[in-house]
């Protein structure tokens, strides 16, 4: 039992929810509610980020299952959280300004793509349009001509504000933010030699077609990167694009690994009979699929075809099973001149041993939200009853 399920809720998932299904939550949540595609909702994307945090961790996540958020954020727990930007970096393979030695580099452009299970069976080739900030060739990425940037008189070239506010005798509070005239960027553009394609801005927008290949037996949430085709920015390296596989649920099949999950509907008199059927895979093939003689289906009976699941990526030739679970559909009822022909051919049922005395009852249907409602009068009633008589006991003592 978990004391609460806050972080739980926010990812869509139960308390039980393995690290894959917290993972694959996460990941669909934070493209979704990601700032650059959801700008209005910024607090939704902190706290997707931050239920994540704690959930992926193993040790986090029993300090919380046990004590709560209060627990998490009460020290010691790491309840410091990570900026929700970078914890979305690492997830997706980088994106962001890199630290320590080397160049610096724009942010990862990161873009889901739906893909059918036929897609990933049997690979295929995407079209994408994408709109990208490039380098003004006008300008060069100087955002004007030559001398037009200067350094910001209001920040001093620092890109942030310092404000002292006293909150108190004796006590002040310094409070940063960025600078508005700069737009933290700590420069700023002669207005009359700023450049007339990019408006100052040393970038301008480009539309982008890219090829996306997918090949066969790739995943969901599998990440193809297109190096430095992201977005540019003047004296960085540019970005990346992340393009994201999003599965689409499929009618028939369902993934498992390299295994293809189905369920297969029988009558009971292909069940105790024999079947052949037929089922179409996600090649367009036909399969023919049937019991030995004598052979009978239970349900919930499963039973697999050997090498008919997904492509093993980078070996397609190879492929799990595809595992087909059996649903006997049993009829609604039974004509009576038909029992003794089936006594006939079943086995012998069990007679049981009735003692004297005992009671006979008949079997009928179950009414879940009828037998709720009895039950609520039920009680209802009974608490009235009790009422009363304790009401009687009082009048009784009033009356000594």
């Amino acid at each position: 039992m978990v004391k609460e399920t806050g972080y739980y809720d926010t990812l869509g998932v139960k308390p039980q929810a393995t690290p894959e299904e917290i993972k694959k939550a996460y990941r669909k949540l934070a493209l979704k509610y990601h700032p650059d595609k959801n700008p209005d909702e910024p607090e939704k994307f902190k706290m997707i980020s931050q239920a994540y945090e704690v959930l992926s961790d193993p040790k986090k996540r029993d300090i919380y299952d046990q004590g709560g958020e209060e627990a998490i954020k009460g020290g010691g727990s790491g309840g410091d959280f990570h900026n929700p930007f970078d914890i979305f970096d690492m997830f997706f393979g980088g994106g962001g300004s890199r630290r320590g030695r080397g160049p610096s580099k724009v942010k990862n452009t990161i873009h889901p793509l739906q893909v059918s299970l036929e897609d990933l069976y049997n690979g295929t080739t995407r079209k994408l349009a994408l709109s990208k900030n490039v380098v003004c060739d006008k300008c060069e990425g100087r955002g004007g001509k030559e001398g037009a940037v200067e350094k910001c008189k209001t920040c001093k070239g620092g890109g942030v504000q310092v404000r002292i506010q006293q909150i108190a005798p004796g006590m002040v509070q310094q409070i940063q933010s960025m600078c508005s005239d700069c737009s933290g960027k700590g420069e700023s553009i002669n207005p009359k030699l700023r450049c007339k394609t990019c408006l100052g801005k040393k970038v301008v927008r480009e539309r982008k077609i890219l090829e996306v290949h997918i090949d066969k037996g790739m995943k969901d949430g599998e990440n193809i990167r297109f190096t430095g085709e992201g977005d540019q920015e003047p004296g960085v390296e540019p970005g990346d694009i992340v393009i994201v596989l999003d599965e689409k649920p499929h009618d028939v099949f369902k993934r498992r690994d390299l295994d293809l999950v189905m369920t297969l509907e029988l009558d009971l008199v292909e069940a105790l009979c024999g079947f052949q059927r037929t089922i179409t895979t996600l090649d367009k093939r036909t399969l023919i699929i049937s019991t030995m003689p004598g052979e009978i289906i239970k349900p919930n009976d499963i039973k697999c075809v050997m090498n008919e699941g997904m492509p093993l990526h980078r070996n397609p030739f190879e492929k799990g099973r595809l595992i087909i679970k059996f649903d006997v559909k049993f009829p609604a009822s039974i004509g009576k001149d038909r029992i003794p022909k089936l006594e006939k051919i079943l086995p012998t049922r069990k007679e049981p041993i009735i003692p004297d005395g005992a009671e006979e009852h008949d079997l009928i249907e179950i009414n879940e939200e009828e037998y709720q409602h009895q039950q609520r009068q039920r009680s209802e009633a009974y608490d009235d009853d009790d009422d009363d008589m304790h009401g009687g006991q009082r009048v009784q003592c009033a009356s000594h």
